[in-house]
């Protein structure tokens, strides 16, 4: 089975005989209810594909579709000529925008037989339409892939972000006016301006993104999973030495989760198929790249704990260059997804979709608060996970204070009790990878629960205050009541900062076999 990995053109998956998960049904009843949309999706997710489908089905390519859902229900007599517009090979890095718009169109207009017009007054896009309906007689269909990249590669330098918007926006002003020679637009990208910014005058434009009609348009169900790939993945439950419900249970949680509406689960495609390919699970989306300034603006505006955040619909819709919030920017390129939609209140609950987000994020975010030390986040995240395993308290102590340490000290100034709850919280947290740690339970939250083969663990963080204290407020709260049923040995560990000396300087362990002490240290090296 060959795997499209990577591959944006319909016609070659198709023709190269790459495995295809048919959407043709989802892409004819989208195309059948109207003719203006726009769909907003993270990157990874077959946007590029989905547009490189679309027109193969107005160039009448009947027989790239030999076989799928939709053979039998497309008028294939009816053509319309395509123009393709891919930011993604524009080079406006190395030339004005606009410049840049230009010379991109060119390729297209040549495939289409029309010789594009020069002149600063000159829109060469509704230039291309004209034209292009003049000389085929029939209504064009106007796909246009990354509408939004010229902004999303400049979101660190706001001067030039807002210049390409701005250009942008003189770019698609004459969408609206050239109906007349439209057939449809479809519009893709990763974020969702909103219309004033960008589409002042596409009044017309439905936005898809979180309506049903598009559901499951991109991405792989788990129907679609065991259906199609049933195969491949009983050879990688061999490998991994697993029973075929354990890999699916397992690849589920590294890889499915992502959904637009809080109903339906969706597996990324990219991550999917990767491990399909290789049947080993490792982590995907941290390939692709985190966003440097995304990380950056999470630290400035102190998020690290965004997991079950609430939302309304203009923060998801709304990407605002003057006031960038870091739940849409987080929601819009894929860290987040619904979880849940409440009609009644017009809120959404978002999380992480998966082990793998999760882990891309808090890794590089951990990395970010401290400064990027010489030794990174994910082997000392590593040692925590063995010292926990073998009950010692004083190595947990001594790996959370190394990685104080090395965070240079003209970047302590001011710090307050938020920066380390963040730096051991995304400690904590990315030991999810490993074992099970969570800080939330029926009773309260705790700053970190963690459980290994034989023990509980319950984490309280203090500064300036008392190890006592810490280890009172477990008590207090009952953060290790809903496991009093578990065979496993059961640890409630408080702990003190002090941020004149930018470490643990107390801390004090008990059981919960008649509150014995474990431990009571101060000032550990």
């Amino acid at each position: 089975m060959k795997y499209p990995i990577g591959i944006q053109d319909f016609k070659k998956l198709r023709e190269d005989g790459y495995v295809y998960v048919d959407k043709t049904e989802y892409i004819f009843r989208i195309l059948k209810s109207g003719d203006y949309y726009f769909l907003s999706r993270p990157r990874r997710f077959g946007k590029s594909l989905l547009l490189s489908t679309i027109k193969e089905l107005y160039s009448g390519s009947r027989e790239l579709f030999e076989g799928l859902w939709i053979e039998d229900q497309w008028d294939w007599e009816q053509t319309n000529p395509v123009i393709h517009i891919k930011f993604a090979s524009f080079k406006y890095k190395d030339n004005p925008l606009k410049e840049a718009i230009h010379k991109g169109l060119a390729p297209e207009a040549a495939r289409l037989g029309v010789e594009l017009a020069e002149g600063d007054f000159i829109n060469p896009l509704e230039y291309l339409i004209v034209k292009a309906h003049q000389k085929y007689g029939r209504k064009v269909v106007l796909l246009i892939d990354e509408y939004d990249k010229p902004i999303i590669d400049y979101l660190d330098d706001a001067e030039q972000a807002e210049r390409n918007r701005d250009t942008l926006k003189w770019f698609y002003s004459i969408i609206k006016d050239s109906d007349p020679h439209l057939e449809l637009v479809f519009i893709t990208g990763v974020s969702a301006f909103s219309k004033v910014s960008i589409f002042s005058d596409l009044n017309n434009l439905y936005n898809i993104s979180l309506t049903d009609l598009a559901e499951n348009l991109l991405g792989i169900t788990q129907e679609e999973l065991e259906s199609t790939f049933e195969a491949p993945m009983r050879q990688a439950a061999e490998k991994n030495k697993l029973s075929f419900e354990e890999l699916l249970e397992k690849v589920r949680r590294w890889y499915n989760g992502y959904s637009w509406t809080g109903e339906n689960k969706l597996y990324n495609p990219f991550s999917l198929l990767s491990f399909l390919s290789g049947k080993r699970f490792q982590n995907f989306w941290f390939e692709t790249g985190t966003p440097t300034f995304l990380v950056k603006e999470m630290k400035r505006q102190a998020y690290y704990d965004i997991g079950e955040t609430s939302a309304t619909a203009n923060d998801l819709n709304n990407f605002d260059l003057q006031r960038l919030h870091p739940i849409t920017v987080l929601f819009q390129t894929g860290y987040l997804t619904i979880t849940h939609y409440e009609p009644e209140d017009l809120l959404y609950t978002l999380d992480y979709p998966n082990i793998e987000v999760k882990h891309s994020l808090q890794e590089i975010l951990l990395n970010e608060y401290l400064d990027y030390p010489r030794q990174g986040a994910l082997p000392r995240v590593v040692d925590l996970r063995n010292a926990l395993r073998q009950k010692d308290l004083d190595r947990v102590i001594t790996i959370i204070n190394a990685a104080f340490s090395e965070i240079p000290g003209e970047l302590w100034k001011g710090k307050t009790e938020h920066f380390y709850h963040a730096v051991t919280h995304l400690m904590f947290s990315l030991l999810g990878t490993y074992i099970d740690s969570e800080a939330r339970s029926a009773t309260g939250r705790c700053d970190a629960r963690v459980q290994t083969e034989n023990y509980i663990y319950v984490f309280e963080f203090k500064l300036d205050k008392s190890a006592e204290e810490a280890l009172a407020q477990i008590k207090e709260r009952g953060y290790l009541e809903p496991f009093v049923d578990s065979p496993k040995e059961k640890i409630a560990v408080g702990v003190n900062f002090s941020s004149e000396e930018r470490k643990v300087v107390d801390w004090k362990a008990e059981t919960d076999h008649a509150q014995q002490n474990l431990a009571g240290k101060k000032r550990p090296t």
